[in-house]
């Protein structure tokens, strides 16, 4: 009889179908059926002798709940019958709808070998706990995962002493994980927190990598790359985050659509072990990142979310370093202005926005966040120059070793990228049918702050705003939470243009303002969009004196 190992994960909701995530203990037919009649069936496909199951379930009702259940060979596995939880529902939204969108990023499943400092309750348990308490009360109708899922170079104890029961972690890369196999410990650590396990089976979500998904600093440079690739460990690894990705998490964040018109996933599906045709996938994407799109785009009503690839989609040569390759940067701007009318792309408007457009409210997610603090923005354009030779090559060393020590490779790092997204975002909330919000969700700095910009010469009618919240479950240093504090500073943004001189930088084109933060703890960000209005909510994870935990909430304003 097969048994589910993991999920089942909700992941792509419309109107009227959904997708579910399942992982297997053997090859079967898994089958979802909801309360209200819709179903859908998958074979399982096979991959590094680990099965898999991805359910269609079509026939859904806009605007409607409806409990469902998990049959592997016709026989019931979810919900377990000795659930302590509600059941698992799938929510469509109806056309009126308004969207509540939760985010956050760096969730460790548990504190790594050797610890490092206080964690704290874990943002994404209390949250569950909170809707498990009351199902039918206000939830999340979407969760972006804005990265660091997993941490395949900062792992638990007990996943260290897994993997050393398997091999020799003396070798390279000692005890971070090396392989596949690995890999799905980590996603079974993770995944298989009862509480987590079940809120991913009832709220659907949308997710992206950044670096520890692979390694920290993942793609910092070319310099960085050549290193890494010289090593006998790392093909394997890179091979294994991007393949162990494309099963756990990317197919989940994509529509039946566009899993039909998939070629990999046609060809994993019938072939009776589709190992080696993912592998050759994987090596195609490291080898050559521009043949992969690994951003997508979802529409959720008159809200559209653009989650995009800032980690393997860098072009990393010197001479023309960007976050994103140019066929990402088109890609990006399609998506963007795709049905936002005839407006003026070339700033100002004597009209303001008439709410005829595409979308209400545009998001853009980003692991890493575009606006920082003003200081770290200085520093990491001045070691750009630096590292481009600006100063000549001593420099450029120096540059480099400080680059990856202090791991200097947000968008401020890529200059000429970090100009360009603050123009399309100016273009796209600007002129007739712009957009009521705009905002950049990002995570990675392990701590939370709300960044407005404004631009020289033009006002968009869209209200902007970077949203960064970090972590869901990580420690926060005593060094993090007073450097990002000084970061913020009227001195230190004169010190910051200081450093920038000496780097011959150029002015960024967008001036900001913290308007929000800086914020530290395990927390969540929430945008309610209704409408043309948004609001934000920020909760942190506390303990209560009987040990209980709740979120509470510690920011709470209209954005528009």
């Amino acid at each position: 009889m097969a048994e589910l190992r993991l999920g089942p994960l909700l992941r792509y909701t419309d109107g009227s179908c959904a997708t579910v995530w399942v992982e297997t203990d053997r090859p079967c037919t898994a089958e979802v059926r909801c309360a209200d009649g819709a179903r859908g069936t998958a074979h399982s496909f096979r991959i590094a002798d680990h099965h898999y199951a991805l359910v269609p379930v079509g026939g859904l009702t806009p605007g409607t709940a409806t409990e469902y259940e998990v049959l592997l060979d016709g026989t019931g596995v979810w919900p377990p019958p000795d659930s302590r939880f509600p059941p698992s529902v799938i929510a469509t939204p109806g056309d009126d709808d308004g969207m509540r969108v939760a985010f956050g990023s760096c969730r460790w499943a548990a504190p790594p070998s050797g610890g490092k400092g206080r964690v704290g309750p874990d943002a994404l348990d209390t949250l569950s706990a909170r809707v498990a308490a009351d199902p039918s009360g206000t939830r999340p109708d979407v969760l972006l995962l804005l990265g660091d899922q997993v941490y395949a170079d900062e792992i638990s104890d007990a996943t260290r002493e897994w993997i050393a029961g398997r091999r020799d972690v003396t070798a390279g890369p000692g005890d971070q994980v090396a392989d596949y196999e690995e890999y799905t410990r980590l996603y079974y650590e993770s995944w298989l927190d009862p509480e987590v396990r079940w809120l991913l089976s009832t709220v659907p979500s949308c997710m992206i990598f950044d670096d520890h998904d692979v390694i920290d600093d993942w793609n910092t440079s070319a310099a960085w790359l050549a290193d890494m690739r010289a090593t006998d460990w790392w093909q394997e690894r890179v091979l294994s985050g991007l393949m162990s990705y494309w099963v756990y998490q990317q197919l989940g964040n994509l529509s039946p659509d566009e899993l039909a018109a998939d070629p990999l996933y046609t060809t994993v599906r019938e072939a009776s072990d589709g190992t080696d045709a993912l592998r050759e996938f994987a090596a195609r994407a490291d080898a050559d990142p521009a043949s992969v799109r690994w951003s997508y785009r979802r529409d959720f009503g008159r809200t559209r979310l653009l989650m995009v690839d800032s980690r393997a989609a860098r072009v990393l040569d010197e001479d023309r370093r960007t976050m994103l390759d140019p066929g990402e940067a088109a890609w990006l701007r399609e998506q963007v202005m795709e049905g936002r009318g005839d407006g003026d792309r070339d700033g100002g408007s004597d009209s303001g926005s008439d709410g005829d457009g595409a979308y209400d409210h545009l998001l853009i997610g980003t692991s890493l966040p575009w606006l920082l603090p003003h200081l770290v923005h200085d520093v990491e354009a001045w070691n750009a120059a630096m590292c481009g030779g600006e100063r000549g090559a001593r420099w450029a060393r120096t540059g480099e070793r400080i680059r990856r020590g202090a791991d200097l490779e947000h968008w401020s790092a890529f200059p000429s990228s970090f100009d360009a997204l603050g123009d399309l975002i100016a273009d796209a909330g600007t002129g007739p049918g712009a957009p009521a919000s705009v905002s950049v969700l990002s995570g990675d700095v392990h701590h939370a702050y709300v960044a407005e910009p404004s631009w020289p010469g033009r006002t968009p009618d869209a209200r902007v705003a970077q949203l960064t919240c970090s972590p869901v479950h990580n420690s926060v240093p005593l060094s993090i939470r007073l450097g990002f504090r000084f970061g913020w500073s009227a001195p230190a943004r004169a010190l910051g243009r200081r450093i920038a001189r000496h780097g011959r930088c150029a002015p960024p084109s967008v001036s900001w303002r913290r308007t929000g933060g800086p914020w530290f703890g395990n927390q969540i960000m929430t945008l309610t969009l209704r409408g043309r209005s948004a609001r934000l909510r920020l909760e942190q994870a506390r303990a209560n004196r009987d040990g209980t935990h709740v979120l509470r909430t510690v920011a709470d304003r209209e954005l528009t």
